[in-house]
């Protein structure tokens, strides 16, 4: 069973790791997708490549979320080509790990405008046509970072829990409308940036998971499909702790 058929979804920060397999699994479950990145490149055209296979309809839009104009495009994109939007999902995000003494300014603001800016300006976007529809779905990545904190992690988890703040105050304000916002405390997953760690420290964060093991992003991109599929339908303004039972 194909739980997102004929679906129209948004996927930001979708060239590779959690965003790329996103994307692919709603292709999977039936969903047309737009996926973002703030540049063309070869993992992103990977990410294309991949979505239509599937046989599912894929269109790229390019920019940074945190501006206004690429939030628009996202939107507007999919009504043009299909008519309406279903999901969101926000995705994006960067790092700009320091301890604060040694954080520069620059290093604050580039986190909270990308992943907090970011997720205000497509939601925001996204929001007026659904509420037009009646019906959507806004999921935020967020991060165990928000629970716990992190050394050299101020601004990150700073940005992820205020994303979550933003989550529950948006599915108040937007529920009336059908349009359910959730969102997701990821843990450390398999991608290129955890795969950089040293091993003592990969081995140090791995044992205090219980499941004895980093996730992959497909366990993320499950999670998201059942948040934007039917099953979720009196689902609205809570998180999902997608951590292994890192932090619960």
């Amino acid at each position: 069973m194909r739980l997102l058929e004929d679906k129209v979804a948004i996927v930001t920060g979708a060239s590779r790791g959690i965003g790329r397999a996103i994307a692919l699994e709603f292709a999977k479950n039936g969903a047309n997708v737009i996926v973002n990145s703030t540049k063309p490149s070869e993992p992103m055209d990977e990410t294309i490549r991949l979505i239509e296979e599937t046989g599912a309809f894929c269109t790229p839009v390019y920019g940074s979320v945190e501006k206004e104009s690429t939030a628009r495009e996202l939107i507007d994109s999919a009504v043009r080509t299909h008519g309406k939007l279903d999901i969101l999902i926000n995705n994006a995000g960067v790092t700009r790990d320091k301890p604060l003494m040694l954080m520069r300014e620059d290093e604050f603001d580039d986190v909270m405008s990308v992943n907090l800016k970011g997720t205000y300006q497509c939601s925001r976007e996204a929001a007026r046509q659904m509420m037009k529809q009646r019906s959507g779905r806004i999921i935020q990545v967020s991060s165990i970072s928000a629970l716990s904190g992190r050394p050299g992690q101020c601004n990150y988890a700073a940005s992820k829990a205020a994303v979550v703040g933003f989550t529950k105050s948006l599915a108040r304000e937007l529920g009336k409308f059908n349009v359910l916002v959730n969102a997701l405390y990821v843990g450390v997953i398999d991608t290129e940036m955890t795969r950089k760690m040293p091993a003592a420290a990969h081995k140090e964060i791995t044992r205090n998971i219980p499941l004895g093991r980093i996730g992959t992003p497909e366990e993320v991109a499950g999670p998201c499909v059942f948040l934007g599929s039917d099953l979720s339908t009196f689902v609205n303004g809570t998180t999902i702790n997608i951590s292994g039972g890192a932090y619960t």
